[in-house]
């Protein structure tokens, strides 16, 4: 049996020790991190060139938990110069990825119409990697109203 005495001491001390926070302090600084490291797994390193990707978005979302996307790149689609991947990205969700689509030179033409979760207000990032090994980009920068992809560990 705990005396009153033994719990006022221990309540005591609960309430002395720090709170921690459910974020980190750095939580913008590691979801930067987060996206760049997964954008550099994809592309090795390798410089990112702007046009020929089409990124569409809204870019105010009224309910993160279904956001239509459409990504469209420019190429002839043929067997020496054609779209092999398209890649999307989000700053604030959980996992920075967000769907991956693969091409060949079959395909016709390169482009990803799909639905995804997008947790906050942030950057969308949108890489098509084609056949000659450049990577090309295009941003847009969304506002969401009603956040997605709550849950513990966010970064």
């Amino acid at each position: 049996m705990t005396t009153r005495r033994e719990f006022l001491v221990v309540a005591g001390a609960a309430l002395a020790a720090p709170a921690e926070a459910q974020l980190p302090a750095n939580i913008e600084a590691l979801r930067k991190a987060a996206l760049q490291e997964a954008m550099r797994k994809v592309t090795g390193g390798a410089p990112l060139r702007s046009g020929r990707v089409k990124l569409d978005v809204p870019p105010l979302i009224d309910n993160g938990n279904s956001v239509a996307l459409t990504v469209t790149v420019e190429s002839p689609m043929t067997p020496a110069d054609h779209v092999k991947a398209i890649h999307v990205f989000t700053e604030k969700n959980p996992q920075p990825y967000v769907v991956s689509a693969y091409f060949g030179p079959r395909a016709g033409r390169a482009a990803v119409t799909t639905r995804c979760r997008i947790a906050d207000t942030g950057t969308v990032v949108a890489i098509a990697q084609t056949s000659d090994g450049a990577f090309w980009s295009d941003r847009a920068q969304v506002v969401v109203t009603l956040s997605a992809c709550l849950e513990d560990g966010l970064i």
